[in-house]
């Protein structure tokens, strides 16, 4: 046990969730997995647990706990082979709802908020755009006042739960000539007019729904508007923060998790007379995977503590995923082969996670991108600042 970080408390909520995810969870997973869709019954059983709650204010029904149960969470997620089912969820709780938290009104927060902790409302963040991946800057998506309604209109893809979610937390244009620094932030129900919705078909995360959605003249009230006018890019910052550093703990969750079935397999595959792990060439291979994944996970939770202490660190956030995602895709790749024959099989877990892990350098900012914010950072001297 990592006592710099979890106490016995963190243990038993570990022990607690593996125990649930087992039992309520994995029986579904390849059922999920080849539908591409999550029955609804999980989100209540799961909310009804907490754990959508982890982080959140009792008043609204969370249970206002510290980092690092989020992070247990997300790294147990990632362990029951479903790289889907674990997307949808932190999407729901981690990109949805942070943004309600932070900047919703109480009138939001007991509206949206409260059920989406129950597992009664799920909730999607739209922020990329067709044209306009990780430049979020670029984005169409325009929000235009008229009375006390704002006019919607545009499109947003590769949304994760943009399909079966309640609601969506929209990222829009209020004054488009401002750039960056006219971007806004609005929650709007899913039953609004004007709002369709396409499921895309993807290579991995098979069990989530990943959707296009379209506005076209969606009235929502000026009272759906999340925090201040014009604050969105500076809100949307902050919370990358926590998109990054999710990303990277579940990268070395994932690769530790396939270095430990690896490990499993080599200690009972025979070949030549002895089991594989005495080959040398592939101890020395799993060595240096397992150091490298250790490296990664070591640095995240420093970076989860410093966050966790309300400091800003989306250099190191941004650092996290590049590096965490890269590692878990080569330490993947590489158990895969350690499997032989068998990593290439579907009954056994490694095509299903290298699948699922190759999205990590993709979403949520890819890693060009990535690189080039640090070197903003670390070369030009360019400073990000908190939302104010």
């Amino acid at each position: 046990m990592n006592t710099m970080y979890f106490t016995e408390e963190h243990q038993l909520f570990r022990k607690s969730l593996q125990e649930f995810l087992n039992k309520e969870v994995v029986p579904h997973i390849n059922k999920w997995e080849n539908d591409g869709h999550i029955e609804r019954f999980i989100w209540k059983k799961m909310g009804s647990m907490g754990f959508f709650g982890i982080n959140y204010p009792e008043a609204y029904g969370g249970l206002d706990l510290d980092l690092f149960y989020t992070v247990i969470l997300l790294e147990e997620l990632q362990k029951i082979n479903s790289g889907g089912f674990a997307a949808a969820i932190w999407a729901h709780c981690y990109l949805a709802m942070t943004h309600l938290n932070a900047q919703g009104s109480q009138q939001i927060k007991e509206h949206y908020l409260t059920p989406s902790i129950t597992g009664h409302k799920i909730g999607c963040l739209c922020i990329t755009e067709p044209f306009g991946g990780s430049d979020v800057a670029g984005m169409r998506t325009t929000a235009v006042k008229s009375g006390d309604h704002y006019i919607i209109n545009g499109s947003k893809t590769f949304i994760t739960n943009g399909v079966t979610s309640d609601y969506l937390v929209v990222a829009a244009k209020t004054k488009p000539e401002l750039g960056n620094k006219g971007i806004s932030m609005f929650v709007i129900d899913r039953a609004s007019a004007g709002i369709t919705a396409t499921k895309l078909d993807k290579l991995g995360w098979r069990a989530s729904d990943t959707g296009e959605i379209a506005f076209d003249n969606v009235k929502i009230p000026e009272t759906h508007l999340l925090g201040e006018e014009n604050k969105g890019f500076p809100y949307i910052m902050q919370h990358f923060s926590l998109e990054r550093l999710i990303m990277g703990v579940n990268a070395h969750a994932r690769a530790e998790y396939a270095l430990e079935y690896a490990l499993q397999y080599m200690s009972e595959r025979m070949a030549f007379g002895k089991t594989i792990d005495k080959f040398q060439a592939l101890r020395h291979t799993l060595a240096d995977l397992y150091t490298d994944m250790e490296i990664c996970k070591t640095f995240n939770y420093a970076i989860a503590y410093r966050l966790n202490k309300g400091e800003y660190v989306v250099k190191e956030a941004t650092m996290s995923k590049l590096k965490s995602t890269k590692m878990a895709d080569e330490v993947i790749y590489q158990c895969l082969q350690f499997l032989g024959g068998y990593g290439y099989i579907e009954d056994y877990p490694m095509a299903r996670l290298l699948r699922d892990s190759r999205l990590g350098p993709i979403g949520g900012g890819t890693s060009e991108i990535l690189r080039e914010i640090l070197a903003k950072i670390i070369i030009d001297k360019k400073e990000y600042k908190p939302a104010t």
